[in-house]
């Protein structure tokens, strides 16, 4: 039956491209079912992939057995072999009777309404609920590991999220020596495996794999030039390290033993007696000769130009390093957004978390049952509301009564020309619209500030007469400077400094 496994695997593949036509014509809303919908087309393609190596396989035909089958359907009474294969089919059946059959239409349909609701989602168990399905980082445990560190600095999960992927001396606290630990390494592994991770799962359609090579191609030519920043190869203490380290300012120096920039000589040269220098010097002493030595064996040995065990532990940890940093470029959004999103947690209460996690779940519920709505619409002629009246509707959505549409004279209407001719139905919108925007940038636009003055004047007329009385009584209200300070004459005479000024002009003091 090489023939029929031929022609199932070529319809195979049809339905296959179909579903995945049905899914990308499909654009959902919710992150959720956008996840959803890429993984399964991703499911798809690894499908097509391995049944086309299948449909490959049979058209190579290395043992010959489709050409027999073909020969021997050609050569022979096609009536008898047609009746042979019928035969093998009801025995198969036969022994078999509750074998189900595959109906590959139906599997690869886009499944709606009640099938999709029976069927979990393979996004809902894949991210964290920090990640809120892929939008965000959730690197608490890294940040665990991190903090257990030793001589790391003590970052908290903001200042973290920000440097997280700077591996310089000065920014996470560690030395160069300091991370050639078994902790260290087991830190920076993780930290990689995470964000691999959650690029796997948020990009599906993407061959992270490709992504990934591409990055070690990258580590190993920097490598082999000795171009990784932070871990090239110690020089011998015979030769000069002096501008090796490029350093923030002109001013200041870099001391290769510490690993550390200081502000200008003085302070430089005054560190050099301490004991952390003394002790930092020596151990990248010892770590220079073993270097050396470990050179020379492997120059005069068989091993010709081969390299040391310290050698393979930093590119191990280099390459690391690397990867962390090429993976979260690569996902800057998502750590911006990360970065937001913990700002704006740490600034809200417990019932605040707890009201955005219902939320979220209700929009996450909403979107699994898109059907409800349109359920709905079937019942519309039995659920329409007889309201004849057109009174307001309650927090029901059914109509008030109408004794209590009166009580409140909801029926009758106050304009308001301020307001551009807007009608308020009742008396109480009539006395809250005040204070509102509305009202207040009508005001404005004529021109008056002071806005607790006019309540109760809806008309332009009336607000700017108004306003033109309270400017004169302002203006004949104000105290005229050159009354304040009195001045006196040669006399005795005392008068304010106007009139005093006036009778200087006119010569008569």
């Amino acid at each position: 039956m090489i023939l029929e496994e031929q022609r199932f695997l070529h319809e195979d593949l049809e339905r296959l491209e179909q579903g995945i036509a049905d899914r990308i014509g499909d654009e959902p809303k919710h992150i959720r079912d956008r996840l959803a919908r890429d993984h399964q087309i991703a499911q798809f393609l690894d499908r097509i992939s391995s049944q086309s190596a299948k449909l490959l396989s049979i058209y190579r035909d290395a043992d010959g057995s489709r050409s027999r089958e073909i020969q021997q359907i050609g050569s022979g009474d096609p009536m008898e072999e047609f009746y042979k294969q019928l035969a093998d089919i009801k025995s198969f059946h036969a022994r078999y009777p509750n074998e189900p059959v595959e109906n590959l239409e139906r599997a690869y349909r886009p499944k709606k309404g009640p099938d999709a609701e029976s069927q979990p989602s393979v996004v809902d168990t894949m991210f964290t609920g920090e990640e809120a399905f892929g939008r965000f980082f959730d690197l608490h445990a890294c940040h665990e590991l991190y903090l257990n560190l030793p001589n790391a600095k003590r970052l908290s999960y903001l200042q973290y999220l920000d440097s997280f992927d700077n591996f310089t001396p000065g920014a996470g606290g560690l030395k160069r020596s300091e991370k050639m630990t078994d902790q260290y390494f087991k830190y920076v592994g993780q930290v990689a495996l995470d964000l691999e991770t959650f690029m796997r799962k948020t990009r599906p359609l993407e061959n992270v794999d490709k992504v990934i090579a591409d990055f070690d191609k990258e580590f190993d030519a920097a490598w082999e030039k000795d171009e990784i920043a932070d871990w090239k190869k110690d020089e011998p203490a015979g030769k000069s390290t002096s501008g090796a380290k490029q350093t923030s300012t002109a001013e200041t120096v870099w001391c290769e033993d510490c690993e550390k920039e200081f502000k200008n000589e003085n302070v430089y040269k005054g560190h050099l007696s301490g004991k952390k220098h003394v002790r930092a010097a020596a151990e990248r002493a010892q770590r220079l000769q073993g270097a050396s030595e470990k050179g020379g064996h492997t120059s005069n040995g068989t091993s010709k130009g081969g390299t040391s065990t310290h050698r393979l532990k930093e590119r191990a940890i280099a390459e690391r390093e690397f990867r962390v940093k090429r993976l979260a470029s690569a996902m800057s959004t998502e750590r911006s957004d990360t970065r937001v999103n913990v700002e704006r947690k740490q600034g809200m209460t417990e019932r605040e978390r707890q009201q955005e996690l219902e939320n979220l779940f209700n929009a996450t519920a909403a979107t699994s049952q898109p059907k409800d709505a349109e359920d709905g619409e079937d019942n519309d002629d039995e659920d329409k509301i007889y309201n004849p009246l057109k009174l307001p509707l309650a927090w029901d959505g059914k109509p008030i009564p109408f004794w209590l549409y009166k009580l409140h004279g909801l029926g009758v209407e106050f304009p308001c020309e301020i307001c551009g001719n807007f009608v308020y139905m009742g008396r109480r919108a009539f006395d809250k619209h005040f204070n509102e925007a509305r009202h207040i940038y009508g005001l404005k636009c004529l021109g008056i500030t002071n806005t607790s003055l006019f309540r109760d004047i809806t008309g332009i007329d009336e607000a700017l007469r108004l306003w033109d009385k309270i400017q004169k009584d302002k203006r004949k209200d104000k105290v005229d400077d050159g009354s304040v300070v009195q001045m006196e004459d040669a006399e005795g005479n005392v008068m304010p400094e106007k009139v005093y000024y006036d009778l200087q002009k006119q010569g008569l003091l």
